[in-house]
């Protein structure tokens, strides 16, 4: 890799840094707390039981997680080079905090949390059936997370030296102040700014905040489910993913801004990039069934692979290929989780 302090902090990400509590359930759970599988919902009163009823379960498992948090785990694991990456996202002062901290600091990753003194870390209930996750987060303190902290001088230098930045859809509903500002400062600085659909429910609830934000975007991820919610809202008559990840790309952009490229994962299906009005697809590495444990974090892994090649400025090929890698290699285990080294190349 050359030179590789100059990857130093090269990749930031902001986000809800959550302890997912993954435990394997059946169709009656799911039934009684009302949830889908491959969904993402925030958590309401109905779901809070649900946290205590995971734990009890003999098969549990409790796995850092938020969304890009682990994007960004997996692609400081790919990189290889220490501190190429950082983090910022609200934890509380509590054992599941001291466990987070621990956990970013074995991956590799320079994380400034932002601890709440009255809220505990939030925590994301991730319940498997059949290898297929429905996730439902509590946020609490990821949800405290204030732009006050990411304009204090040691924090907003984290910014200052990341060349890419990537922040998951899910902190539009925390502090979209604090996206706009890094948002900006990336358009007025030529760095790449990158965003995740997320989840439906935030294409559709926080269409607003994610239209604020848009024209700023450089590459945008999603994936079949999310990019068709996102078509709907805005009346686009099409459920063809193709389409959709073109007219993603040509949404309008801000000033100083070259162009957008649209990247749509569909699980077992193609890939969708969508860059310059045109569509390439590339497959994924297909994986037999008995070998799947759990898809959670398969999107997270796909964009933490991806960013990996990006920021050592890689072709979307190559970023493609290291994405799939990386999603393979996690669904292979329980939660976004992955031997020691990668076997990429």
């Amino acid at each position: 890799m050359a030179g590789s302090s100059s990857y130093e902090g090269v990749l930031l990400g902001m986000g809800n840094p959550l302890l997912d509590i993954s435990a394997v359930v059946d169709d009656a759970f799911l039934t009684k707390y009302d949830i889908k599988l491959n969904n993402a919902i925030l958590a309401e009163e109905t779901h809070l039981p649900m946290y205590d009823e995971l734990a009890s379960k003999g098969n549990v498992e409790y796995i850092a997680g938020g969304a890009t948090q682990n994007s960004i785990r997996v692609a400081q694991w790919m990189l290889q080079i220490p501190g190429a990456t950082s983090y910022m996202g609200c934890i509380g002062k509590d054992k599941f905090g001291e466990e987070m901290k621990k956990n970013a600091q074995a991956a590799g990753v320079t994380a400034h949390y932002y601890e709440d003194e009255t809220a505990p870390t939030g925590t994301c209930a991730v319940c498997v059936v059949g290898g297929e996750r429905s996730l439902v987060a509590n946020l609490s303190a990821a949800n405290c997370y204030k732009s006050e902290h990411l304009e204090k001088p040691e924090n907003w230098a984290l910014v200052e030296k990341a060349k890419y930045v990537y922040i998951a859809g899910f902190f539009l509903t925390v502090s979209p102040d604090s996206i706009q500002l890094v948002a900006e400062h990336a358009a007025a600085n030529k760095k790449v700014f990158l965003m995740n659909l997320s989840a439906p429910f935030i294409c559709e609830f926080f269409r607003d905040a994610q239209e604020k934000v848009l024209p700023y975007v450089d590459y945008i991820f999603g994936n079949e489910t999310e990019a068709i919610i996102f078509a709907k809202v805005r009346g686009w008559e099409t459920e063809n993913v193709e389409e959709i990840a073109v007219k993603i790309s040509q949404l309008p952009l801000a000033a100083g801004k070259q162009k957008r490229i649209a990247v749509i994962t569909q699980g077992a299906d193609p890939v969708v990039v969508a860059e310059d009005g045109q569509v390439k697809t590339f497959p994924v590495i297909l994986l037999p069934k008995e070998k799947l444990v759990d898809t959670n974090g398969a999107g997270d892994a796909f964009v933490g692979g991806f960013l990996s090649q990006l920021v050592q400025e890689k072709s979307i090929e190559d970023s493609v290929k290291a994405g799939c890698y990386a999603a393979n290699v996690i669904i292979q285990r329980s939660g976004c989780t992955y031997p020691e080294k990668p076997d990429f190349n």
